[in-house]
Protein backbone atom coordinates (compact mmCIF):
# COMPACT_ATOMS: atom_id res chain seq x y z
CA UNK A 1 0.00 0.00 0.00
CA UNK A 2 2.13 2.81 -1.11
CA UNK A 3 2.35 5.80 0.20
CA UNK A 4 1.56 9.24 -2.20
CA UNK A 5 4.68 10.17 -4.00
CA UNK A 6 6.81 12.79 -3.42
CA UNK A 7 5.47 16.52 -3.85
CA UNK A 8 1.88 14.96 -2.85
CA UNK A 9 2.09 15.17 0.32
CA UNK A 10 -1.24 17.51 2.26
CA UNK A 11 -0.05 20.92 3.40
CA UNK A 12 0.71 20.84 7.16
CA UNK A 13 -1.85 23.43 8.27
CA UNK A 14 -5.55 22.68 7.01
CA UNK A 15 -7.10 26.10 5.61
CA UNK A 16 -10.46 27.62 6.52
CA UNK A 17 -12.42 27.01 3.16
CA UNK A 18 -13.33 30.48 2.72
CA UNK A 19 -9.04 31.05 2.61
CA UNK A 20 -8.91 28.35 0.11
CA UNK A 21 -11.41 30.39 -2.22
CA UNK A 22 -9.40 33.75 -1.25
CA UNK A 23 -6.32 31.98 -2.43
CA UNK A 24 -7.79 30.70 -5.56
CA UNK A 25 -9.22 33.91 -6.95
CA UNK A 26 -5.85 35.90 -5.90
CA UNK A 27 -4.21 33.60 -7.67
CA UNK A 28 -1.54 32.12 -4.94
CA UNK A 29 -3.01 28.89 -4.34
CA UNK A 30 -1.38 27.66 -7.81
CA UNK A 31 1.81 27.57 -5.97
CA UNK A 32 0.30 25.43 -3.16
CA UNK A 33 1.34 21.86 -2.99
CA UNK A 34 -2.73 21.05 -2.56
CA UNK A 35 -2.76 22.69 -6.00
CA UNK A 36 -0.41 20.70 -8.27
CA UNK A 37 -2.40 17.68 -6.10
CA UNK A 38 -5.48 18.29 -7.25
CA UNK A 39 -4.70 19.46 -10.93
CA UNK A 40 -2.20 16.34 -11.45
CA UNK A 41 0.75 19.11 -11.73
CA UNK A 42 -1.21 21.83 -13.49
CA UNK A 43 -2.04 24.02 -10.72
CA UNK A 44 -3.25 27.18 -13.06
CA UNK A 45 -6.25 25.26 -13.81
CA UNK A 46 -7.30 25.40 -10.13
CA UNK A 47 -9.08 28.58 -11.04
CA UNK A 48 -11.77 26.24 -12.81
CA UNK A 49 -12.83 24.69 -10.27
CA UNK A 50 -16.28 24.74 -8.96
CA UNK A 51 -16.20 24.71 -4.44
CA UNK A 52 -17.77 21.08 -4.62
CA UNK A 53 -13.75 20.07 -6.05
CA UNK A 54 -11.70 22.57 -3.94
CA UNK A 55 -13.54 20.61 -0.63
CA UNK A 56 -12.87 17.69 -2.17
CA UNK A 57 -10.76 15.41 0.36
CA UNK A 58 -8.05 15.08 -2.16
CA UNK A 59 -5.15 13.86 0.19
CA UNK A 60 -7.98 10.72 1.16
CA UNK A 61 -9.19 9.61 -2.26
CA UNK A 62 -5.41 9.75 -3.76
CA UNK A 63 -4.61 7.40 -1.02
CA UNK A 64 -4.45 3.68 -2.17
CA UNK A 65 -5.89 2.95 1.42
CA UNK A 66 -8.79 4.85 0.76
CA UNK A 67 -9.53 3.72 -2.84
CA UNK A 68 -6.69 1.20 -3.74
CA UNK A 69 -6.40 0.77 -7.39
CA UNK A 70 -5.61 -2.12 -10.23
CA UNK A 71 -3.35 -5.34 -8.47
CA UNK A 72 -0.74 -7.27 -10.25
CA UNK A 73 -1.69 -10.48 -11.21
CA UNK A 74 0.61 -12.08 -8.52
CA UNK A 75 -1.09 -10.46 -5.57
CA UNK A 76 -3.54 -12.06 -3.53
CA UNK A 77 -6.52 -9.63 -2.35
CA UNK A 78 -7.38 -10.12 1.30
CA UNK A 79 -9.23 -6.99 0.89
CA UNK A 80 -12.30 -7.73 -0.92
CA UNK A 81 -15.34 -5.63 -0.53
CA UNK A 82 -17.57 -7.69 -1.69
CA UNK A 83 -17.45 -12.13 -2.67
CA UNK A 84 -17.14 -12.81 -6.72
CA UNK A 85 -19.50 -15.41 -7.99
CA UNK A 86 -20.19 -17.56 -10.75
CA UNK A 87 -24.44 -17.25 -10.30
CA UNK A 88 -26.18 -18.07 -13.09
CA UNK A 89 -28.23 -14.87 -12.69
CA UNK A 90 -28.08 -12.71 -15.64
CA UNK A 91 -30.24 -9.98 -17.00
CA UNK A 92 -31.43 -11.92 -20.14
CA UNK A 93 -32.76 -10.27 -22.61
CA UNK A 94 -34.76 -7.22 -22.65
CA UNK A 95 -38.33 -7.35 -23.66
CA UNK A 96 -39.62 -4.88 -26.35
CA UNK A 97 -41.12 -2.85 -23.44
CA UNK A 98 -37.68 -2.71 -21.62
CA UNK A 99 -35.48 -2.07 -24.27
CA UNK A 100 -36.04 2.15 -24.27
CA UNK A 101 -34.28 4.39 -21.04
CA UNK A 102 -35.73 3.00 -17.89
CA UNK A 103 -37.52 5.17 -15.14
CA UNK A 104 -35.48 7.43 -13.54
CA UNK A 105 -36.51 5.81 -10.11
CA UNK A 106 -36.07 2.42 -11.15
CA UNK A 107 -37.91 -0.42 -13.25
CA UNK A 108 -41.03 -1.44 -11.36
CA UNK A 109 -40.07 -5.26 -11.32
CA UNK A 110 -36.98 -4.48 -9.08
CA UNK A 111 -38.79 -2.22 -7.01
CA UNK A 112 -41.80 -4.89 -6.15
CA UNK A 113 -39.02 -7.35 -5.74
CA UNK A 114 -37.37 -5.44 -3.02
CA UNK A 115 -40.91 -4.39 -1.37
CA UNK A 116 -41.32 -8.36 -1.20
CA UNK A 117 -37.83 -8.42 0.11
CA UNK A 118 -38.17 -6.27 2.94
CA UNK A 119 -42.06 -7.79 3.90
CA UNK A 120 -39.80 -11.14 3.97
CA UNK A 121 -36.64 -10.03 6.05
CA UNK A 122 -38.75 -7.68 8.21
CA UNK A 123 -42.17 -7.45 8.17
CA UNK A 124 -41.68 -4.20 6.71
CA UNK A 125 -44.66 -2.97 4.77
CA UNK A 126 -42.57 -0.30 1.77
CA UNK A 127 -44.83 1.12 -1.15
CA UNK A 128 -42.73 0.14 -4.25
CA UNK A 129 -43.83 3.37 -6.12
CA UNK A 130 -43.19 6.01 -3.59
CA UNK A 131 -41.07 4.79 -0.55
CA UNK A 132 -38.24 3.03 -2.80
CA UNK A 133 -35.51 4.64 -5.31
CA UNK A 134 -32.92 2.71 -7.52
CA UNK A 135 -29.61 3.88 -7.63
CA UNK A 136 -25.81 2.96 -8.93
CA UNK A 137 -24.91 1.14 -6.02
CA UNK A 138 -24.83 1.96 -2.57
CA UNK A 139 -22.20 4.95 -2.76
CA UNK A 140 -24.66 6.68 -5.00
CA UNK A 141 -27.54 6.21 -2.50
CA UNK A 142 -25.69 7.59 0.37
CA UNK A 143 -24.28 10.30 -2.38
CA UNK A 144 -28.23 11.28 -2.64
CA UNK A 145 -28.84 11.63 0.63
CA UNK A 146 -25.91 13.56 1.72
CA UNK A 147 -26.77 16.51 -1.52
CA UNK A 148 -30.63 16.00 -0.16
CA UNK A 149 -29.96 16.98 3.46
CA UNK A 150 -26.75 18.01 3.96
CA UNK A 151 -25.55 21.52 3.85
CA UNK A 152 -21.85 23.59 4.81
CA UNK A 153 -21.75 23.37 8.57
CA UNK A 154 -24.25 20.94 9.38
CA UNK A 155 -22.96 18.01 11.73
CA UNK A 156 -23.29 14.69 10.55
CA UNK A 157 -22.48 12.24 13.21
CA UNK A 158 -19.99 8.38 12.48
CA UNK A 159 -19.30 5.42 14.68
CA UNK A 160 -15.44 4.94 14.46
CA UNK A 161 -14.25 3.08 12.96
CA UNK A 162 -16.89 3.31 9.54
CA UNK A 163 -16.15 2.73 5.63
CA UNK A 164 -14.14 5.58 4.62
CA UNK A 165 -16.82 6.39 2.03
CA UNK A 166 -18.78 8.06 4.81
CA UNK A 167 -16.24 10.23 6.04
CA UNK A 168 -14.74 11.12 2.35
CA UNK A 169 -18.28 12.17 1.22
CA UNK A 170 -19.66 14.07 4.23
CA UNK A 171 -16.33 15.93 3.84
CA UNK A 172 -16.71 16.97 0.11
CA UNK A 173 -20.12 18.61 1.23
CA UNK A 174 -18.04 20.57 3.79
CA UNK A 175 -20.04 19.06 6.43
CA UNK A 176 -18.87 18.89 10.02
CA UNK A 177 -18.31 15.91 11.15
CA UNK A 178 -18.46 14.18 14.34
CA UNK A 179 -17.49 10.63 15.51
CA UNK A 180 -18.33 8.50 17.91
CA UNK A 181 -16.05 5.20 19.25
CA UNK A 182 -17.39 2.00 19.59
CA UNK A 183 -15.88 -0.98 20.28
CA UNK A 184 -16.46 -4.70 19.53
CA UNK A 185 -17.66 -6.86 22.85
CA UNK A 186 -17.84 -10.48 20.96
CA UNK A 187 -19.86 -9.35 18.26
CA UNK A 188 -21.68 -6.91 19.51
CA UNK A 189 -21.74 -2.87 18.43
CA UNK A 190 -20.91 -0.61 21.68
CA UNK A 191 -20.87 2.52 22.61
CA UNK A 192 -20.60 5.26 24.98
CA UNK A 193 -24.17 7.01 25.88
CA UNK A 194 -22.68 10.23 26.95
CA UNK A 195 -20.59 10.59 23.52
CA UNK A 196 -23.56 9.24 21.41
CA UNK A 197 -25.90 11.78 23.12
CA UNK A 198 -22.97 14.57 23.11
CA UNK A 199 -22.52 14.47 18.93
CA UNK A 200 -25.90 13.78 18.02
CA UNK A 201 -27.15 16.71 19.85
CA UNK A 202 -27.23 19.51 16.89
CA UNK A 203 -26.81 17.32 13.98
CA UNK A 204 -28.68 17.43 11.24
CA UNK A 205 -27.55 13.52 10.05
CA UNK A 206 -26.63 10.02 11.57
CA UNK A 207 -24.87 8.02 9.66
CA UNK A 208 -24.44 4.19 10.79
CA UNK A 209 -23.86 0.37 8.94
CA UNK A 210 -24.92 -2.69 10.60
CA UNK A 211 -23.56 -5.11 10.07
CA UNK A 212 -20.82 -2.54 10.69
CA UNK A 213 -17.16 -1.99 8.21
CA UNK A 214 -15.13 -2.99 8.73
CA UNK A 215 -15.72 -4.71 12.06
CA UNK A 216 -18.42 -7.35 11.38
CA UNK A 217 -20.17 -5.63 14.67
CA UNK A 218 -23.86 -5.62 14.76
CA UNK A 219 -26.07 -3.11 17.01
CA UNK A 220 -28.45 -4.84 19.70
CA UNK A 221 -32.47 -4.37 19.08
CA UNK A 222 -32.39 -2.30 22.27
CA UNK A 223 -29.43 -0.30 20.82
CA UNK A 224 -31.45 0.37 17.54
CA UNK A 225 -34.27 1.77 19.99
CA UNK A 226 -32.04 3.69 21.64
CA UNK A 227 -30.19 5.45 18.82
CA UNK A 228 -33.63 6.50 16.53
CA UNK A 229 -34.86 7.55 20.54
CA UNK A 230 -31.90 10.16 20.42
CA UNK A 231 -32.04 11.16 16.98
CA UNK A 232 -35.86 11.98 17.18
CA UNK A 233 -35.48 13.88 20.23
CA UNK A 234 -32.67 16.22 18.45
CA UNK A 235 -34.83 15.69 15.16
CA UNK A 236 -31.66 14.29 13.35
CA UNK A 237 -31.97 12.05 10.42
CA UNK A 238 -30.78 9.01 10.17
CA UNK A 239 -29.18 6.71 7.41
CA UNK A 240 -28.76 3.38 7.85
CA UNK A 241 -26.62 0.85 5.26
CA UNK A 242 -28.04 -2.43 5.70
CA UNK A 243 -25.57 -3.78 2.71
CA UNK A 244 -24.21 -6.61 4.69
CA UNK A 245 -27.67 -7.43 6.37
CA UNK A 246 -27.66 -10.76 4.66
CA UNK A 247 -24.95 -12.02 6.53
CA UNK A 248 -25.62 -11.90 9.81
CA UNK A 249 -24.58 -15.13 11.97
CA UNK A 250 -25.69 -15.07 14.93
CA UNK A 251 -29.19 -14.03 14.64
CA UNK A 252 -31.20 -12.16 11.87
CA UNK A 253 -31.45 -9.09 13.85
CA UNK A 254 -33.78 -6.30 13.53
CA UNK A 255 -33.51 -3.61 10.83
CA UNK A 256 -33.45 -0.25 12.02
CA UNK A 257 -36.14 1.26 9.49
CA UNK A 258 -38.89 -1.28 10.86
CA UNK A 259 -39.16 0.34 14.13
CA UNK A 260 -41.74 2.63 15.78
CA UNK A 261 -40.96 6.15 14.78
CA UNK A 262 -38.65 5.01 11.48
CA UNK A 263 -41.11 6.10 9.03
CA UNK A 264 -40.24 9.95 9.98
CA UNK A 265 -36.96 10.04 9.74
CA UNK A 266 -34.85 6.43 8.91
CA UNK A 267 -33.61 5.93 5.37
CA UNK A 268 -32.40 2.60 4.95
CA UNK A 269 -29.82 1.61 1.79
CA UNK A 270 -28.60 -1.88 -0.16
CA UNK A 271 -27.02 -3.16 -2.71
CA UNK A 272 -26.68 -6.25 -4.73
CA UNK A 273 -22.78 -6.10 -4.45
CA UNK A 274 -22.30 -7.21 -1.03
CA UNK A 275 -25.49 -9.22 -0.54
CA UNK A 276 -25.63 -11.11 -3.65
CA UNK A 277 -21.98 -10.91 -4.66
CA UNK A 278 -23.18 -8.95 -7.95
CA UNK A 279 -20.81 -5.94 -8.22
CA UNK A 280 -20.79 -6.11 -12.03
CA UNK A 281 -24.23 -4.81 -12.10
CA UNK A 282 -23.30 -1.62 -9.79
CA UNK A 283 -27.60 -1.35 -8.38
CA UNK A 284 -28.63 -0.48 -5.03
CA UNK A 285 -31.69 1.47 -3.59
CA UNK A 286 -32.88 3.77 -0.65
CA UNK A 287 -35.78 3.05 0.95
CA UNK A 288 -37.51 5.39 3.80
CA UNK A 289 -40.12 8.02 4.05
CA UNK A 290 -42.14 9.19 1.01
CA UNK A 291 -40.78 12.96 1.25
CA UNK A 292 -37.42 11.94 2.23
CA UNK A 293 -37.28 9.58 -0.80
CA UNK A 294 -38.33 11.87 -2.69
CA UNK A 295 -35.91 14.33 -1.98
CA UNK A 296 -32.97 11.95 -2.68
CA UNK A 297 -34.09 10.86 -5.90
CA UNK A 298 -34.32 14.39 -7.14
CA UNK A 299 -30.58 14.96 -6.24
CA UNK A 300 -29.99 11.23 -8.08
CA UNK A 301 -31.59 12.56 -10.81
CA UNK A 302 -29.60 15.54 -11.62
CA UNK A 303 -26.20 13.11 -11.14
CA UNK A 304 -26.47 9.98 -12.01
CA UNK A 305 -29.97 9.00 -13.14
CA UNK A 306 -31.40 5.69 -14.77
CA UNK A 307 -29.84 2.37 -13.78
CA UNK A 308 -29.25 0.47 -16.94
CA UNK A 309 -32.22 -1.97 -17.59
CA UNK A 310 -30.45 -5.06 -18.21
CA UNK A 311 -28.62 -4.32 -14.84
CA UNK A 312 -31.86 -3.79 -13.07
CA UNK A 313 -33.00 -7.25 -14.52
CA UNK A 314 -30.15 -8.99 -12.72
CA UNK A 315 -30.95 -7.93 -9.46
CA UNK A 316 -34.29 -8.17 -9.51
CA UNK A 317 -33.86 -11.72 -10.23
CA UNK A 318 -31.33 -12.02 -7.41
CA UNK A 319 -33.68 -9.77 -4.76
CA UNK A 320 -36.24 -12.12 -5.95
CA UNK A 321 -34.60 -15.41 -4.53
CA UNK A 322 -35.96 -17.00 -1.81
CA UNK A 323 -34.46 -17.48 1.51
CA UNK A 324 -33.52 -21.04 1.84
CA UNK A 325 -31.36 -20.66 -1.35
CA UNK A 326 -29.09 -18.24 0.44
CA UNK A 327 -28.67 -20.50 3.30
CA UNK A 328 -26.06 -22.99 1.85
CA UNK A 329 -23.62 -19.67 0.94
CA UNK A 330 -24.60 -18.43 4.85
CA UNK A 331 -22.95 -21.72 6.16
CA UNK A 332 -20.21 -21.69 3.99
CA UNK A 333 -19.55 -18.47 5.06
CA UNK A 334 -20.08 -18.54 8.24
CA UNK A 335 -17.64 -21.66 8.75
CA UNK A 336 -15.22 -19.29 6.71
CA UNK A 337 -15.08 -17.18 9.50
CA UNK A 338 -14.12 -19.88 12.04
CA UNK A 339 -11.44 -20.91 9.70
CA UNK A 340 -9.93 -17.50 9.54
CA UNK A 341 -10.58 -16.65 13.01
CA UNK A 342 -8.71 -19.59 14.58
CA UNK A 343 -5.93 -19.85 11.83
CA UNK A 344 -5.35 -15.61 13.02
CA UNK A 345 -5.81 -16.86 16.88
CA UNK A 346 -3.25 -19.90 16.02
CA UNK A 347 -0.71 -16.98 14.95
CA UNK A 348 -0.97 -15.40 18.32
CA UNK A 349 -2.92 -12.56 17.10
CA UNK A 350 -6.41 -11.18 18.62
CA UNK A 351 -8.53 -10.57 15.70
CA UNK A 352 -12.31 -9.55 16.79
CA UNK A 353 -14.91 -11.29 16.22
CA UNK A 354 -17.41 -10.07 13.76
CA UNK A 355 -20.93 -10.48 14.42
CA UNK A 356 -21.94 -10.07 10.79
CA UNK A 357 -20.57 -9.05 7.31
CA UNK A 358 -17.11 -10.93 5.74
CA UNK A 359 -14.57 -8.84 7.27
CA UNK A 360 -11.91 -9.65 10.27
CA UNK A 361 -11.00 -6.32 12.21
CA UNK A 362 -7.32 -7.57 13.37
CA UNK A 363 -4.82 -5.21 15.43
CA UNK A 364 -1.39 -5.74 14.70
CA UNK A 365 0.31 -2.98 16.91
CA UNK A 366 1.53 -5.99 19.59
CA UNK A 367 4.03 -6.76 16.30
CA UNK A 368 5.46 -3.10 16.84
CA UNK A 369 3.73 -1.69 13.28
CA UNK A 370 1.04 0.58 13.00
CA UNK A 371 -1.62 -1.05 10.40
CA UNK A 372 -0.61 1.39 7.44
CA UNK A 373 3.11 0.40 7.86
CA UNK A 374 2.14 -3.49 8.36
CA UNK A 375 -0.66 -3.21 5.20
CA UNK A 376 2.68 -1.76 3.10
CA UNK A 377 5.14 -4.12 3.75
CA UNK A 378 2.98 -7.10 3.73
CA UNK A 379 2.26 -6.13 0.19
CA UNK A 380 5.91 -5.16 -0.43
CA UNK A 381 7.12 -8.71 1.03
CA UNK A 382 4.43 -11.07 0.69
CA UNK A 383 2.31 -9.52 -2.29
CA UNK A 384 -0.52 -9.68 -0.29
CA UNK A 385 -3.26 -7.00 0.17
CA UNK A 386 -5.23 -6.38 3.47
CA UNK A 387 -6.74 -2.77 4.05
CA UNK A 388 -4.82 -0.35 6.39
CA UNK A 389 -6.67 0.70 9.66
CA UNK A 390 -6.56 4.60 9.16
CA UNK A 391 -8.79 4.72 6.14
CA UNK A 392 -11.67 3.73 8.69
CA UNK A 393 -10.74 6.17 11.24
CA UNK A 394 -8.61 7.55 13.97
CA UNK A 395 -9.24 4.15 16.01
CA UNK A 396 -7.68 1.72 13.20
CA UNK A 397 -4.44 3.37 13.65
CA UNK A 398 -3.30 0.25 14.96
CA UNK A 399 -5.56 -2.59 13.00
CA UNK A 400 -5.77 -4.10 9.63
CA UNK A 401 -9.47 -5.17 7.69
CA UNK A 402 -8.96 -8.70 6.30
CA UNK A 403 -11.76 -9.93 4.13
CA UNK A 404 -13.01 -13.49 4.17
CA UNK A 405 -14.90 -13.03 0.76
CA UNK A 406 -11.70 -13.93 -1.49
CA UNK A 407 -11.80 -17.53 -3.16
CA UNK A 408 -10.95 -20.85 -0.92
CA UNK A 409 -7.49 -20.89 -2.45
CA UNK A 410 -6.49 -17.26 -2.37
CA UNK A 411 -8.02 -17.34 1.29
CA UNK A 412 -5.49 -20.42 2.24
CA UNK A 413 -2.78 -19.02 0.57
CA UNK A 414 -3.05 -15.30 1.16
CA UNK A 415 -3.48 -16.90 5.19
CA UNK A 416 -0.14 -18.89 4.76
CA UNK A 417 1.88 -16.10 3.63
CA UNK A 418 0.53 -13.95 6.27
CA UNK A 419 1.52 -16.61 8.84
CA UNK A 420 5.09 -16.29 7.14
CA UNK A 421 5.32 -12.74 7.34
CA UNK A 422 4.06 -12.43 11.12
CA UNK A 423 6.69 -14.71 11.99
CA UNK A 424 9.47 -12.98 10.50
CA UNK A 425 8.71 -10.42 11.99
CA UNK A 426 8.68 -11.96 15.68
CA UNK A 427 11.80 -13.54 14.75
CA UNK A 428 13.73 -12.04 11.71
CA UNK A 429 16.03 -14.80 9.92
CA UNK A 430 13.71 -17.57 11.47
CA UNK A 431 12.81 -19.94 9.33
CA UNK A 432 9.30 -20.38 8.09
CA UNK A 433 5.69 -21.86 9.88
CA UNK A 434 5.09 -25.71 8.92
CA UNK A 435 3.04 -25.78 6.14
CA UNK A 436 -1.09 -24.91 6.99
CA UNK A 437 -2.90 -28.01 8.56
CA UNK A 438 -6.19 -29.72 6.87
CA UNK A 439 -8.64 -26.83 6.76
CA UNK A 440 -10.81 -28.25 9.62
CA UNK A 441 -14.39 -27.01 7.12
CA UNK A 442 -15.09 -27.80 3.28
CA UNK A 443 -14.88 -24.48 1.63
CA UNK A 444 -15.08 -26.11 -2.00
CA UNK A 445 -18.18 -24.84 -3.48
CA UNK A 446 -18.38 -20.97 -4.56
CA UNK A 447 -19.79 -18.56 -2.70
CA UNK A 448 -23.19 -17.61 -4.20
CA UNK A 449 -23.30 -20.91 -6.37
CA UNK A 450 -26.82 -20.90 -7.81
CA UNK A 451 -26.71 -23.89 -9.29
Amino acid sequence: MPRPPPGMEADPVARPFWLTRLLVRTGVARFLPSARRLTDGHPHAVRYFSDKVLAAPADELLDPAYLPGPLPPDVLDLNLPAPRTDSPVGPGRPTPDRRGTPPPWGTPDLKNALADHYVRRDGRDVDPEHELFVTHGATAAYAAALDAFVNPGDRVVLFDPCSPLFDLGAKSRRARVRRVPTWNDDGRCRFLERDFERAVRGAKLLVLADPANPTGACFAPEDLEYLLWIAAGSDALVYADESFGRFRYDGRGKSLGALPGAEKRVLTAGSVTPGWGLGSVRVGWLAGPRPLVRACALTASLSAPYVPTVCQQAAAQAVAEADTDFAPTLARFRDRRRYVIDRLRGLGLEPEWPAGGYFVWLPVSSLGLDGRVFAERLLRERRVLVGPGCAFGPSGAGHVRLSFAADDGRLREGLSRLAAFVAELRNPGAPPPPAEPAEPTELAQPAFSRV
